[in-house]
């Protein structure tokens, strides 16, 4: 081919003819086999034990993505420059209000004693992606759309640009799919309690720059940059300095040149919306937890809960306020850290964060907390949208590193977590993926994930069968 890259949707195209097209009726009829109750038993930290009391189920539903596709805010052209931009465009980007709605009706049906929502709920820091992601996780009428009536964005039919997927016109053919995702509809809800955590793209434009007066001017605008400029270039460099979740950059610098040639590159008019408002942190944060019912305040949503008696989880804020997608430890997070373990007293102990800790700034300082404790069972994050599971030996006795993939990138899957006290005096963590039930919109975006030839199946994001249905097994406090 000469060095010259295929668009996306000849991408598609060839997925579909080369039999990776999986066949559809309608918007309906794919399935996504269920995981089987046969988990693999994972003794690197300690032997398998006989289980006992079960002591709690969680869910953890992350990295959802919800956004809004028509926003004059998208950078969508950017993911022709290729690694670290190819997530600014997905085929399937209409439909992350559908897949999630989607995956909360089948963390309804595991029944859980609480549901963890792992960060990244909404895409660009916009007050209407939140009021969506908000309405989805509460239930009832939610409404995908922006702007004017239907769908007005890059994948219209009339767009002649070959880079973006079509699905009135090209393989595979989705007919009325724009019009199906820009309609309202009655979302599930969870029916258990559920706990935020924070993501960078809860907070920052593309989870990378912090909002501006001149990013929100472009979000409420009505002019839209759909093709890539003609004299613009991916910054020397950029394809090293990817971060650790393939949706952003570590360095706001990056992007926020890119962002100020929207103003005088060629665009589109568009309906504006003033609903499409950029965010700043502190609403955010008070907005989730006013919506989750949290107590207290403080700029970073830190904070804890116990699943009954002999379970306490740990959540920690790692959202650069600056800008940059990676995760940063704040000011006296490991004094509170430490505060929280000394709290939990006997109970078994789960952590969680959107960044993982170990690739987080100053992550090791809270590492060393959780190396020494003595009941700490797993470290749980999202961000890097891979289903992913390693030990980390340790003086406490050891814990274990859980990662869970998006929903928006292939496999698009949550996570059950079952804890046990073992016969030992141990520990068990059984944990296996959850599919949304893919018909309807949703199973076509799960399609169009796994068509995607820039996306989660192509680098693996599913994970190994150890990264998936396991029991993972902890010692008992020395």
């Amino acid at each position: 081919m000469s060095g010259q890259r295929l668009s996306r949707r000849e991408l598609l195209a060839r997925g579909a003819a080369g039999g990776l097209a999986l066949a559809l009726a309608g918007c309906g009829g794919l399935r996504v086999a269920r995981s089987g109750p046969r988990l693999l038993d994972r003794t690197e930290l300690a032997p398998a034990a006989p289980l006992g009391a079960r002591l709690g189920t969680l869910a953890h539903l992350t990295d959802a993505h919800v956004l809004d596709a028509e926003s004059p805010a998208r950078v969508t052209f950017l993911a022709r420059l290729g690694s670290p931009f190819t997530s600014t465009f997905r085929p399937q980007e209409a439909l992350t209000a559908q897949v999630m709605d989607s995956a909360v009706r089948a963390v309804d049906a595991l029944a859980p004693d609480a549901v963890i929502q792992g960060g990244d709920l909404i895409d660009n820091a916009q007050e209407n992606e939140l009021a969506r992601g908000l309405g989805l996780l509460a239930g009832g009428g939610v409404d995908p759309n922006s702007g004017g009536p239907g769908y007005r964005g890059v994948q219209v039919e009339g767009n002649p640009d070959p880079f973006y997927y079509r699905p009135a016109i090209d393989a595979p053919r989705h007919p009325g799919m724009l019009a199906a995702a820009t309609r309202r509809f009655r979302a599930a809800g969870l029916k258990a309690p559920w706990y935020p955590v924070l993501g960078d793209h809860d907070l920052l434009v593309q989870g990378v720059v912090a909002p501006t007066r001149l990013t929100d001017r472009i979000a409420r605008g009505d002019r839209a940059v759909w093709d890539l400029p003609k004299e613009l270039r991916a910054p020397s460099g950029a394809e090293s300095l990817a971060a650790v979740a393939p949706d952003g950059l570590p360095e706001p610098g990056l992007l926020e040149p890119l962002i100020r040639q929207l103003l005088s590159a060629p665009s589109v008019a568009v309906p504006a919306d003033p609903d499409r408002r950029e965010l700043g942190a502190e609403e955010v944060v008070a907005r989730l937890r006013e919506a989750a019912g949290l107590g207290g305040g403080g700029a970073l949503l830190d904070y804890a809960f116990d699943v009954g008696e002999r379970l306490r989880v740990i959540v920690l804020d790692l959202v650069r306020r600056g800008g940059g997608s990676d995760g940063l430890v704040h000011g006296d997070q490991p004094g509170w850290l430490a505060r929280q373990l000394a709290r939990a007293g006997k109970r078994w102990v789960l952590v969680v964060s959107h960044q993982p800790l170990e690739s987080s700034a100053g992550g090791e300082r809270l590492l060393a907390l959780l190396d020494r404790h003595p009941r700490v069972l797993a470290a749980l994050a999202g961000h890097t949208h891979r289903n992913r599971i390693a030990p980390r030996p340790g003086p406490g006795g050891g814990y274990w590193l859980v990662n869970t993939a998006s929903l928006i990138d292939y496999p698009q899957q949550a996570r059950a977590l079952r804890i046990h006290a073992t016969a030992d005096g141990g520990a068990a963590l059984r944990t296996w993926v959850l599919d949304h039930d893919a018909s309807g919109l949703a199973g076509v975006s799960h399609q169009l994930s796994r068509l995607d030839a820039q996306g989660g199946r192509p680098q693996g994001f599913a994970g190994d069968p150890r990264d998936r249905d396991v029991t993972l097994y902890r010692p008992a406090p020395a």
